[in-house]
């Protein structure tokens, strides 16, 4: 069987999950069948289109793992693949169907169609178009083209037709004879075809087999069928994706700032490309089995439009950041160094010793178990990449204890002895011969230190901590801090 399916986006703006969602369940079909997957671009609201949109979509669905086979970017046996650069092929079709007599020219301005629609809404019809220009008279076309009106064009609906299509996600769909709201635009004043008329050449000539979209798109559906039997083309199979909602059970909106809605912000936080693929995958289909963490090519091996929900997917950025965490304990750390390198970059004059790749590696390696995005990195480990430390009311607590100016005291004994840089080994051994010397152990030994070195009382290994912030350092904080002990003392 062949395969080919596309993702035709507006550029009007960022890369939304929705989208970015939608694109993927194209381009899991069309690889798990061995197909064509196709990016094309519609760009017929003119009046919306947003400079480099297109190419924004592009860069942030490859950073997603998202490839094409044919596209506005590269071409193709089926180009060109933007709206705006088939407008001749469009006007072939637009002259076909009015030669057929299947469309026609309206004349009608907005002014008279919005009186139309508030007149029929108050008598309790739905608003729809009267037909007021549907038998014109060469004669009055005429008369109305001198008149300067210029016209737009309308497609003649069959009336009283029942329109019906086999959804592959929902199953049978029908839709009243007035779904369509009577004969609609097909092409503007301005000559820019609709989308509804757009989509339905581009997908024939394209020959697109299965149209997966949003569900959004399901009220279009019956026009764009009407247009499939005015020209006597068989349509591809249609299915739609349920809505996103958020977590609080509402359809998600671009201005909702709660969630991180745009697919290049995830990117910019610190986000894996390969988790938000997996998470994105979820969001209305579910896998053989229980496993949720799987590879790209284990989602393309199982993936089937019958495992589609047809319930709405609830958007959870805490399972995200918890499937982001995991992926980046599964990467080493030499895998992340450059990943994280924009994020440490502001920090390279108050910590000098970050120039240093090597201490950059062993801080991502000390982190990354406790990351949900790469961009917390300078926030969990501030006190790596400052020279001074703040201590946290618990560490000032800690350090006013008795106890903690022996421990100190013992600590900086060790150090003055100790002419080597630290390792972790060194660092083991040293806190070892404190806890000889002072006679704590427990939380009474190593909370003091951490406190001091790191103002916190809580973190990473923390021979591993030391050993990075490094022996100088070490030492002024510890001296820093026993002056504060001896002041309060």
């Amino acid at each position: 069987m062949t395969v080919r399916l596309r993702y035709a986006p507006s550029p009007t703006g960022h890369l939304h999950i929705g989208g970015a969602r939608t694109a993927l369940f194209n381009y899991l079909y069309a690889k798990r069948h061995g197909g064509t997957f196709i990016l094309r671009i519609e760009d017929t609201d003119l009046g919306r289109n947003v400079e480099r949109a297109a190419e924004e979509f592009a860069q942030n669905l490859r950073w997603l793992g998202i490839e094409w086979d044919e596209g506005f970017d590269q071409g193709g046996a089926f180009g060109p693949y933007t709206c705006t650069e088939r407008l001749p092929i469009y006007q072939q079709y637009v002259s076909q169907l009015k030669a057929s007599g299947h469309a026609y020219d309206c004349f009608c301005t907005e002014e008279e169609l919005a009186e139309q629609a508030q007149l029929q809404s108050e008598a309790g019809e739905m608003p729809h178009y009267s037909g007021k220009c549907r038998h014109l008279t060469a004669d009055e076309r005429a008369a109305l083209l001198a008149e300067g009106r210029v016209p737009t064009v309308r497609l003649r609906i069959p009336e009283n037709r029942t329109v019906s299509f086999v959804d592959m996600i929902r199953g049978e769909l029908s839709f009243d004879p007035n779904s369509s709201g009577g004969d609609f635009r097909i092409v503007k004043s301005n000559g820019i075809p609709v989308y509804n008329f757009a989509v339905v050449i581009d997908d024939h000539l394209m020959e697109i087999t299965h149209v997966v979209r949003g569900e959004e798109h399901i009220s279009n559906t019956p026009r764009q069928l009407h247009l499939y039997e005015a020209f006597g083309w068989t349509p591809p199979a249609f299915g739609h994706v349920s809505l996103i909602l958020g977590p609080d059970g509402r359809k998600l909106s671009k201005r909702d700032e709660s969630i991180i809605q745009f697919i290049e912000q995830y990117k910019d936080f610190g986000y894996l490309p390969e988790a938000v693929f997996n998470f994105l995958a979820l969001l209305g289909w579910s896998p053989e089995g229980e496993q949720e963490l799987l590879s790209q090519e284990a989602i393309v091996a199982q993936f089937s439009l019958e495992r589609l929900s047809k319930s709405s997917a609830y958007f959870d950025p805490v399972k995200l950041a918890w499937m982001n965490g995991q992926y980046i304990k599964a990467r080493s750390a030499d895998d992340l160094l450059p990943l994280v390198e924009p994020y440490l970059a502001p920090y390279a004059t108050t910590a000098p010793w970050s120039a240093d790749a090597k201490w950059r590696r062993e801080l991502v390696s000390l982190y990354q178990e406790q990351l949900a995005s790469l961009s917390e990195l300078p926030q969990v480990a501030s006190a790596f990449l400052a020279p001074d430390v703040q201590w946290s009311s618990e560490a000032v607590a800690c350090l006013e204890n008795l106890s903690a100016q022996t421990v100190l005291e013992a600590l900086s004994d060790v150090l003055d002895e100790q002419t080597e840089e630290l390792t972790a080994d060194r660092v083991k051994d040293m806190i070892k011969t404190v806890q000889t010397n002072s006679g704590q152990k427990g939380k009474d030994l190593f909370m003091p230190i951490r406190a001091a070195v790191t103002g916190e009382l809580h973190g990473r290994d923390l021979n591993r901590t030391l050993a990075l912030t490094g022996r100088t350092l070490v030492i002024q904080r510890l001296q820093a801090a026993l002056a504060f002990v001896r002041q309060k003392g």
